[in-house]
């Protein structure tokens, strides 16, 4: 098979013949139609993030494609069955505590590097091998609609925030960094959920003021100035009434006073998810007032990625038209083009903006 291979930090793709992976039990090969490129795909490629990435590697974190091989653990996939292969990777032997790896782009901790080493490559690929459990039907679907399907990987990160939230439908939704490609996604993924208001925060009052486009008057939008008690004075006048559920999505070059702009603005018995990057580049840590979480009885919690089964509920979201693929703006590449592609992304990102690569099909 063709394939993008990362042999050096900071050194361009290689497109290289491979050898076709191997099923092993508990595996299903696919092959690989459509899989997106991050926006800072780059910053991982040239080592910049410092993620937990052995090499030689296939890059390429989730994917949309067709069954090719199932393992005889496999009850209902079958040969052809479309499907998005999540990258979310977990270790089978601690149901408790499993270690993770995202497939093609980083580990999460040693565990999740020793289980990397396995499931190793991503799917800039003709074909890919995941865990079967990794393969989530998403039911017929036209050929040309693949890289369209791809969103997925974009919008079950927040969405696996609210489900961390258990966002009821009917409450007032806070997400912090919605101008961003995954901020704006929950943006639509809240509503999509039932949130009867979404209060939307940024620095980029044109991207802010198309959420209002996109979706109406459900969304009411703030600024963000960088003062922080005016700036939580002016999430707080835009809210109907209590903010139920803070999620923060903001990026690493954000600081620590944003995300407690935010969370200072949620409710009593109010519940906050981190999902973003900040503090990744270093920098002041959070720094939140005891009593007053403790006297208001705040949930705060972490929450990387999605739980197992969020693909398959996020599936029914787009069939029922709960949340709309054609949002999503997409720029496709072949392969022979995966620099192209990175480069790409990393200049075009914003909401609603998705840049794929698609490779040659398998025979």
């Amino acid at each position: 098979m063709k394939a993008a291979v990362l042999k050096q930090f900071g050194s361009p793709l290689a497109i290289e013949t491979l050898p076709d992976p191997v099923l092993g039990t508990g595996e299903v090969i696919v092959d690989v139609m459509a899989s997106r490129v991050l926006a800072y795909a780059n910053e991982v490629l040239s080592g910049e993030r410092k993620y937990l990435l052995e090499l030689p590697v296939v890059p390429g974190p989730g994917a949309i494609g067709r069954v090719r091989a199932t393992g005889p653990d496999a009850t209902h996939l079958a040969t052809g069955d479309w499907v998005y292969c999540d990258p979310t990777v977990r270790s089978r032997d601690d149901a408790l505590a499993p270690d993770i790896a995202l497939q093609g782009l980083t580990a999460g901790s040693d565990g999740g590097l020793r289980l990397a080493r396995y499931f190793h490559d991503g799917a800039w690929a003709g074909q890919m091998r995941v865990p079967t459990e990794n393969a989530a039907r998403i039911g017929s679907i036209a050929e040309a609609d693949a890289a369209r399907w791809c969103a997925l990987g974009t919008l079950l990160v927040p969405y696996g925030g609210f489900l961390a939230a258990q966002l009821q439908a009917g409450e007032t939704v806070l997400v912090n960094g919605a101008t961003g490609s995954f901020g704006s996604a929950a943006v639509a993924v809240a509503l999509g959920m039932g949130a009867a208001c979404v209060i939307a925060t940024g620095r980029n009052e044109k991207a802010l003021a198309d959420l209002v486009r996109r979706f109406g008057p459900r969304v009411r939008i703030v600024p963000m100035r960088g003062e922080e008690d005016d700036d939580r004075k002016r999430i707080l006048q835009a809210a109907p009434g209590g903010i139920d559920c803070v999620l923060d999505i903001l990026p690493p070059a954000a600081n620590a006073m944003q995300v407690r702009t935010a969370i200072l603005a949620v409710r009593p018995y109010g519940r906050v998810v981190l999902m973003g990057g900040v503090g990744m580049l270093g920098g002041a840590g959070l720094d939140l007032p005891y009593s007053w979480m403790m006297r208001n009885c705040i949930t705060l919690r972490g929450q990387w990625m999605y739980p197992p089964h969020a693909a398959h509920l996020m599936v029914g979201l787009v069939r029922a038209g709960l949340v709309r693929l054609d949002q999503f703006e997409i720029t496709a590449f072949a392969l022979d083009d995966a620099n192209a592609a990175v480069a790409h992304a990393a200049s075009n990102s914003g909401p609603f903006r998705m840049t794929v690569i698609e490779p040659p099909r398998s025979r």
